[in-house]
């Protein structure tokens, strides 16, 4: 679900609201239990979270966890990302070890080594195209896409000029080697369930 929070008028007779200024208002909506709340570009995007996609984040938090401890890995928690009001809340983070939060109180995305996201039928067009440019834009060495719609995961490295160079597809049930990249270990998808 896409909403907007103001009228075109309303923004005309005023400065463009910052990105904390988005999430303050946000947390005045009724958001809906269960719903997962992004600005992507400006624009805010509600989605509920289903159970396929919590099993594959579970299965996602419990395989880097052999390799990052629990407090170096974040789910759905903030992360402002470079380009135009891009406050992400990503399914799965792993961050590097020095990671430190910024003067606001929160994670950089200058830390951030693995982004993991799971595909909603709703949103996917945003982790292919937009969240994805801002990953590269980022940095991000590792990001991963699981959709359970097409029953594959899409690995991307190697970012550079805000592109990713490297792309690989795997099938559920394939093991996802990420040996050669930061994150350094294997993933199994053999769990991940189907929509």
């Amino acid at each position: 679900m896409t909403i907007a929070l103001t009228d075109r008028t309303e923004m005309a007779e005023h400065e463009v609201p910052s990105l904390d200024d988005l999430f303050e208002r946000l947390e005045r909506m009724p958001v809906p239990e269960g719903y997962k709340t992004e600005i992507v570009e400006g624009t805010v995007f509600m989605s509920p979270q289903r159970d396929t996609h919590w099993e594959i984040i579970a299965a996602l938090y419990d395989q880097l966890r052999t390799r990052y401890p629990r407090n170096r890995i974040k789910s759905d928690v903030r992360f402002d990302f470079p380009g135009h009001l891009n406050g992400f809340a990503p399914d799965v983070v792993a961050l590097a070890e020095d990671a430190e939060k910024n003067e606001r109180g929160r994670w950089r995305h200058e830390d951030v080594e693995c982004v993991a996201e799971v595909i909603s039928e709703d949103t996917a067009p945003n982790d292919y195209g937009k969240k994805k440019r801002a990953y590269a834009l980022a940095d991000v060495p590792v990001f991963l896409i699981a959709d359970p719609y097409a029953g594959e995961c899409h690995l991307f490295t190697q970012p550079e000029k805000g592109e990713y160079q490297s792309e690989l597809t795997v099938a559920f049930g394939k093991t996802l080697d990420l040996t050669g990249t930061v994150v350094g270990l294997k993933l199994e998808t053999g769990d991940f369930p189907r929509d």
